[in-house]
C-alpha cells in the first residue's frame, strides 16, 4: 500500500520475502529505533517496523513538514494488520476520476495553483466508474467515454481537525465532444487544458505525486 501524506510517499508493505538493500535508502531504522524528525532524512526504511513506530510517523506529519524527508517505508510481519491500523486513524472518503485522453493529448486540468486531473469524491452509494465518468464530464463541461481502470491513489490530508484519507479511482477515459470545454469555477478550477504528451512531464513539477502516479500506471512514456 501506498499513501501521499503531505505529498510523501509512505509505503506499508510485507517483511516477508523482502531483500533489504540498503544501499537504496539514506536512513535504515529498525524496530528498536525511535522514529524521530531528525532521522527522517532522504529515502527511509524501518525494516521488521512496529505499529507505535508508523502511528509516531502519522503524528509527526500533523506537526512537522519533514522537508529533507523524499519516501519512507515501513516493513511489518503483518502487512495487512498494519494497513488496517492506518486506516483506522483516518475517516476514508472515496472518489474517483479520469485520464482523458485524445490523439497524442491528455486532459488536464489547473486548481489551487497545480497543475491535476479531473475527479471529486463519490455520492452516497455511486459506483466508481460512474463518479469518475460524472465527475469529469462536470468539472471540464466534456463528454467521455470510460475505458480501462488505471489503478487507486490514496492520500491524505486534514479537514476540521480530522485526519482524512481518500481512496481515488482512476480511469482511462477518451473525449467524445470537447466543444463546449470550460472549467468549472465553482470547483476552483481555472483552467481546462489539452496538453501534449511531449509537455506532461513539464507541468507535473507543479503537480502532485499522486497524479504522477496515475500517469506511471498508465504510460511511463508520459514521464519518460
Amino acid at each position: 500500500m501506498k499513501v501521499f501524506i503531505n505529498d510523501k510517499p509512505v509505503k506499508i508493505a510485507s517483511l516477508n520475502g523482502a531483500a533489504l538493500n540498503s544501499k537504496e535508502y539514506q536512513v535504515v531504522l529498525n524496530s528498536k529505533d525511535e522514529v524521530t524528525s531528525n532521522k527522517l532524512i532522504g529515502k527511509v526504511l524501518v525494516y521488521n517496523a512496529t505499529l507505535n513506530q508508523l502511528e509516531r510517523f502519522i503524528k509527526l506529519t500533523e506537526v512537522k513538514k519533514l522537508k529533507k524527508l523524499e519516501s519512507i517505508t515501513f516493513h511489518f510481519q503483518d502487512e495487512e494488520g498494519a494497513k488496517q491500523f492506518f486506516k483506522d486513524h483516518f475517516k476514508i472518503i472515496k472518489a474517483s476520476g479520469g485520464l482523458v485522453v485524445k490523439g497524442e493529448k491528455v486532459l488536464m486540468i489547473y486548481r489551487l495553483k497545480k497543475w491535476d486531473l479531473p475527479k471529486g469524491k463519490l455520492k452516497k452509494k455511486e459506483d466508481a466508474e460512474k463518479g469518475a465518468k460524472r465527475e469529469v464530464e462536470e468539472e471540464c463541461n466534456i463528454k467521455v467515454e470510460l475505458k480501462e481502470k488505471i489503478g487507486d491513489t490514496w492520500h491524505t490530508y486534514t479537514q476540521k481537525g480530522k485526519r482524512i484519507l481518500k481512496k481515488t479511482s482512476w480511469y482511462e477515459m477518451s473525449c467524445l465532444d470537447d466543444s463546449s470545454m470550460k472549467p468549472q469555477l465553482k470547483e476552483f478550477i481555472e483552467e481546462v487544458k489539452w496538453v501534449d504528451k511531449k509537455d506532461v512531464k513539464k507541468l507535473l513539477r507543479n503537480s502532485y505525486k499522486s497524479i504522477e502516479q496515475v500517469f506511471n500506471k498508465y504510460s511511463k512514456n508520459y514521464i519518460s
